[in-house]
């Protein structure tokens, strides 16, 4: 049983091309970060958007990240046994989102 999707939408100014550069460099160090009990099952980029499905805990997540001109906003579609976790999750996204995106 799947839960309502948890959206986060962080507001940057660096347009659109900068934005997917600094996305797609930052999510490359991702699996390794997310240590051993997350699995990522399925990655794909269509133009400016990522299509994604990660294992963990024997629990699928799915989601989306679309990439603007002036945000990037992330959907993601959690079972219920990790939507319990859903505030940690979204202030974690946030924070890690806006560090990624910051103006240099």
């Amino acid at each position: 049983m799947m839960t309502e999707p948890l959206v986060v939408t962080i507001s940057h100014g660096l347009g659109k091309a900068e934005a997917l550069r600094r996305v797609r460099n930052g999510l490359s160090g991702v699996p390794a970060g997310l240590g051993p009990a997350f699995r990522i099952v399925e990655q794909r980029w269509t133009d400016d958007m990522l299509e994604f499905r990660v294992s963990s805990f024997a629990q699928m997540i799915s989601g989306t990240i679309r990439i603007a001109d002036d945000h990037v906003r992330l959907q993601v579609t959690l079972p219920w046994l990790l939507a319990r976790l859903a505030g940690r999750v979204q202030a974690l996204i946030r924070r890690e989102a806006q560090v990624m995106l910051e103006k240099k």
